[in-house]
């Protein structure tokens, strides 16, 4: 069954992933930046010590040879013993990060609920599991060094003094020689030592190598099609016997179908939790049906490559998403092929002349992260300006107003009304799905659709229900929509 295309995103948080990308990555770096060096340049000087060993005596050179050999596959075969526990070390850092990160999207409102000593002590939790298992680690790494690493290098001590006793009686050897020999033994373990080390820093790197390609690994639940070659025309809408489940066995959405003409506009009414953001999700392909078709213009969008998808839908969300970064950026999405005038024009259109003419340096203002510097209605006609500076053909709302004051509301409509065309200027025809919270919102809409637990409970042209008293939408009239649907 096709899965969402954020599942991943929706089972860890953006401060796990941030860990991954900047933590292990950077583990990486800095192991492979030294990794090579250290290695090679440590076993140039073992190879030259036992060349000068095989050239005081063959025997001892080839006795020496094997030990440094059989050291190397030692702790060659022992570098792994660290890996899961340094992998459970980066995943409990990926929680720290993740944790933090949430808790400071969410600072104002911890602090105004006293939630404050709460966070600190789940801060702390994390924090003493991340002490627990990175001592667990370091331990671990000290049996490798300790244990390990001496036995082998004790190994090879016996082995040189029991090779120079045994020359020294057979006078092959003088005192020395004897000595030389255990010296030339000495400085192998340096290098060696430094192999070891490169090793253990090699397990750290193992680990976040894992989780690297665990990463890399993860595959995209939505891939574009071959192109569908769609006109800049507003086109066709149609749902087909669509379902759809965030959850296995969850259904949000069951057996929707309907069309709407192009260039028609449909508000979406329903409880929360009725799926009505569901449908503007599937038709921006954040999500894939788990049953049925989503068709524009007769072709399912799965067909569509993702980038002709994008050009061709318009969202705006009651959440305005906006970044640090400057007014140029934040209208455009970081497309720099928009050129500066259109930005403008697209301000002054909307409105919001008055306040671009404020900012003290024009495109080059940088906004700061969660639009401080807006009014929630001026971040919202933002947002409108996205819409119209891409110029799409279907357009989808899912309660944008729902937040403003009557006034601001106001000028959004008259946006809104340009922006589907049916209010002057230079907005185009073009299909629109409202999610509506108010009944002004849907003062302006062809066709309406109330949804109800995923199906859809009535569906028609909004004059006819409008003029029908036995209809839902005639009592959402009567009585309000915002009572009726709280």
């Amino acid at each position: 069954m096709p899965g969402p295309r954020h599942g991943f995103h929706t089972k860890r948080t953006a401060g796990e992933l941030i860990e991954r990308i900047d933590g292990d990555v950077s583990s990486l770096t800095t192991v492979f930046s030294q990794f090579v060096f250290q290695i090679v340049g440590s076993g140039l000087l073992i190879v030259g010590i036992l060349l000068v060993l095989f050239i005081r005596d063959p025997l001892v050179g080839t006795a020496l040879s094997a030990f440094a050999l059989a050291a190397f596959l030692v702790l060659q075969r022992s570098r792994n013993l660290g890996v899961p526990l340094y992998a459970a070390v980066r995943q409990a850092r990926a929680e720290i990060a993740g944790f933090v990160e949430e808790r400071l999207g969410g600072l104002d409102d911890i602090r105004a609920n006293g939630g404050g000593r709460h966070m600190t002590a789940g801060l702390d939790r994390l924090n003493a599991d991340l002490t627990t298992k990175g001592v667990a680690a370091i331990r671990r790494a000290a049996v490798f060094i300790v244990v390990i690493t001496n036995a082998v290098f004790i190994t090879g001590f016996a082995l040189a003094l029991g090779l120079g006793v045994w020359l020294f009686q057979y006078g092959r050897a003088s005192i020395g020689s004897i000595y030389l020999l255990v010296q030339y033994t000495a400085m192998m373990r340096a290098p060696l030592e430094q192999i070891g080390t490169q090793f253990q820093a090699l397990q750290q790197a193992t680990a976040s190598l894992g989780r690297v390609k665990e990463l890399q690994a993860t595959p995209a639940r939505i891939v574009g099609g071959p192109g569908a070659g769609w006109s800049r025309a507003a086109p066709a809408v149609a749902f087909e016997d669509v379902g759809f489940a965030y959850a296995e066995g969850a259904a949000v959405l069951s057996d929707i179908s309907f069309r709407l003409a192009p260039g028609a506009t449909l508000g979406l009414l329903g409880r929360t939790g009725s799926g009505k953001t569901t449908i503007t999700r599937l038709l921006a392909r954040l999500y894939d049906p788990t049953a049925g078709a989503v068709r524009l213009d007769g072709q399912d969008i799965r067909e569509a490559r993702l980038d002709e998808l994008a050009a061709h839908v318009g969202v705006v969300t009651q959440d305005v998403q906006l970044f640090r970064a400057d007014i140029r950026e934040n209208l455009t999405l970081f497309d720099p092929d928009i050129p500066d005038a259109r930005l403008i024009a697209a301000l002054e259109d909307l409105g919001l002349g008055p306040w671009f003419a404020r900012q003290p340096h024009g495109l080059d203002t940088v906004l700061e992260a969660g639009a401080a510097q807006l009014s929630a209605g001026e971040a919202q006609l933002l947002a409108f300006a996205r819409v119209f500076l891409k110029d799409p053909g279907l357009v989808l709302l899912d309660e944008a107003s729902s937040r403003l004051d009557p006034s601001t509301e106001r000028l959004i409509e008259e946006t809104l009304a340009r922006l589907i065309g049916r209010g002057g200027g230079h907005g185009r025809p073009r299909t629109a799905i409202i999610v509506a919270h108010r009944l002004a919102t849907v003062r302006r809409v062809d066709q309406i659709m109330i949804l109800e637990h995923g199906r859809i409970v009535e569906a028609g042209d909004r004059a006819v229900l409008a003029a029908d008293p036995g209809s839902r939408f005639a009592t959402l009239l009567r009585t309000g929509l915002e009572e009726v649907l709280a």
